[in-house]
């Protein structure tokens, strides 16, 4: 994942060239997530970076710097949605709007979020105002490999500014959703759950078979190369002049699908794996461990008669959205306490909104899921520090830490409760107008 993080750190660096004069949060109660909660504490951001953090007393304030009295609010890490479709759609009514899917194939490795991502989005605003700085953008869940997702931080001039990593994973969805099965539907896609498993397998064999063909020419080539320079030494100049006609091995021809898979099968990047119910997931996974795959579990809201099974997987979970209903069979609280359920078996969890429009919520997922057992801290954890660590982010976000980057948030409360108010967002060190177009139309309306 070390390497993904390249665009990470150039965007980084870039920040740092601002030269910005230190801003000083003195005497709020910081929650770290790394190292416990200081109160009447003082965090010191400079240049994008987080550059001290401690108690009042233990860090020496620069003499340039800029102090803002943080008394009675509650300073928290930039908060991670796991997954989501910021950026891919405005109005979900019109069509011209949205770009969450491609609609004429079922298996799409080769489509990037970031040729899709409108940084300009009004949803972006709305996001932020509740403290939600990163999220892993993803396409939507109709097709069993849609594309690859992305790792962006919300705030920026243009896309590219904004995204941090542009093809950090993929997904790979087998919840039923993608069986394309209506009578008015004629194309050739999988219409029962057995079609959706060999159209994957397929898939990466012919992935694997690719690879083949491209190694094989390697081969040849530097064989080829290798032969010429051998005999060089020894050729007279017209013997030289015949080898001149013999051609050179012929590369194969590149298939961009085929390609896009290679990554994923090699181990380098993880498959985020999509399954609601119990066959589902262990189809699912019995796949990704036919092609030795790495991969994070997605969805798995009704699977609580195999928790077991995933607790022995050793990968961490994406939940949510925590809202869902239950199934006919299940407890009312199957989806509230699933978080718990996991987190007791030794299973690191993570939140996702799996939305666009309502990921604002998604502290309040993390606070419902404490009233159904999972820990406090475990419950912001997943929302930041654990976040950044299942996405090779853990270095650079997550926590209040010198050194990482300065996405802050400052609110009147706890992070996780319906009541709070989060009064300022800093992205790189940077104030974030605490505005949207929700609140200039309220503003407009109400006469203020």
């Amino acid at each position: 994942m070390n390497r993904l993080l390249v665009s990470f750190v150039l965007f980084s660096a870039a920040a740092a060239l601002a030269q910005q004069k230190p801003t000083v949060l003195k005497g709020g109660k910081l929650l770290t997530v790394s190292h416990g909660t200081i109160e009447n504490g003082v965090l010191v951001m400079q240049n994008g970076k987080i550059t001290a953090v401690g108690a009042e007393g233990s860090i020496m304030i620069p003499k340039d710097a800029r102090v803002i009295d943080a008394r009675g609010m509650t300073i928290y890490p930039g908060l991670i949605d796991s997954e989501d479709n910021l950026g891919l759609t405005e109005i979900s009514a019109e069509q011209s709007t949205n770009d969450l899917i491609e609609s004429s194939d079922e298996i799409m490795p080769h489509m990037h979020v970031y040729d899709a991502f409108h940084a300009e989005s009004e949803l972006i605003p709305v996001t932020r105002l509740n403290g939600v700085t990163n999220a892993i953008i993803a396409p939507d869940t109709k097709d069993t490999l849609p594309g690859q997702d992305s790792f962006v931080q919300l705030a920026g001039k243009s896309s590219p500014e904004m995204i941090l990593i542009r093809d950090i994973a993929m997904p790979l969805n087998f919840t039923g959703e993608q069986r394309h099965n209506e009578s008015w539907d004629k194309r050739k896609f999988p219409q029962t759950r057995m079609g959706m498993a060999a159209q994957l397998r397929q898939a990466f064999l012919d992935a694997q078979d690719y690879a083949q063909h491209w190694a094989d020419y390697e081969k040849k080539k530097t064989e080829a190369a290798q032969k010429t320079d051998d005999k060089d030494k020894d050729k007279k100049p017209d013997d030289k002049d015949k080898e001149k006609d013999k051609k050179p091995p012929t590369p194969p021809k590149r298939d961009l699908k085929l390609e896009a898979l290679l990554p994923y099968l090699q181990g380098k990047k993880p498959i985020v794996l999509a399954a609601e119910e119990a066959n589902d997931l262990q189809t699912a996974v019995s796949l990704a461990h036919e092609f030795n795959l790495k991969f994070v579990l997605s969805h798995i809201s009704h699977s609580q008669s195999v928790l077991d099974y995933v607790a022995g997987l050793k990968v961490p979970v994406i939940v949510g959205p925590i809202y869902e209903d239950p199934k006919p069979y299940e407890r009312y609280d199957t989806v509230y306490s699933l978080p718990a359920q996991l987190y007791k078996r030794g299973v690191k969890i993570v939140f996702a909104s799996f939305d666009a429009h309502n990921v604002r919520n998604l502290p309040y997922q993390a606070g419902f899921a404490t009233a159904f057992g999972l820990p406090y801290d475990e419950a912001l954890k997943a929302i930041t520090l654990t976040a950044a660590e299942t996405w090779g982010v853990a270095d650079q976000l997550g926590s209040l830490d010198a050194g990482k980057t300065a996405n802050v948030v400052v609110a009147n409360g706890d992070p996780l409760d319906l009541r709070t108010d989060v009064k300022q967002v800093f992205i790189a060190g940077q104030e974030i107008p605490m505005t949207s177009r929700q609140t200039r139309l309220r503003d407009l309306y109400s006469g203020q």
